[in-house]
């Protein structure tokens, strides 16, 4: 009998998250305002090439940014016209962390400046934070998420 009191596995935190996009430029360049830096590594212009596409140590074709700790990756595989919908199997939305609910209403005045549609700035008092939605090109909901003051 196996023992199912022992983890699998012990991870400390995320090390990253990778996100196919049908676009890679047009991505590339919306996480670029987004997360205001650019990619920490990126073999974006050798996407069409198809032994890069095959190749982990390239990135698939594709670009890494450093968030925090954590690394956000982008891999150009999805097919053109594809949308992301968090009803299938896989990623429902990513959630970001800033400091206050002022980064957030920030992040909500530069996202308007640019002509991006985002949600509402939103407190979800019982869990302690607040929240900004918007959609990356490919329609993948991502959550800006901040802590409410104690």
């Amino acid at each position: 009998m196996t023992d199912t009191s022992e983890p699998l596995a012990r991870p400390g935190a995320i090390h990253h998250v990778r996100l196919t996009v049908t676009d890679i430029a047009r991505s590339k360049d919306f996480y670029v305002r987004l997360l205001g830096v650019g990619p920490a590594a990126d073999f974006s212009d050798q996407s069409g090439d198809p032994a890069v596409q095959e190749d982990p140590a390239r990135l698939y074709g594709g670009c890494v940014f450093s968030v925090g700790d954590q690394l956000l990756g982008l891999r150009p595989v999805a097919e053109a016209g594809d949308r992301f919908r968090s009803t299938r199997v896989g990623l429902d939305h990513l959630s970001l962390a800033v400091g206050s609910p002022e980064d957030l209403q920030a992040a909500a005045a530069r996202l308007d400046a640019s002509g991006v549609d985002h949600g509402e700035v939103t407190e979800l008092a019982g869990f302690g934070i607040a929240i900004l939605s918007v959609q990356d090109p490919d329609d993948i909901n991502l959550e800006l998420t901040a802590p409410l003051p104690s």
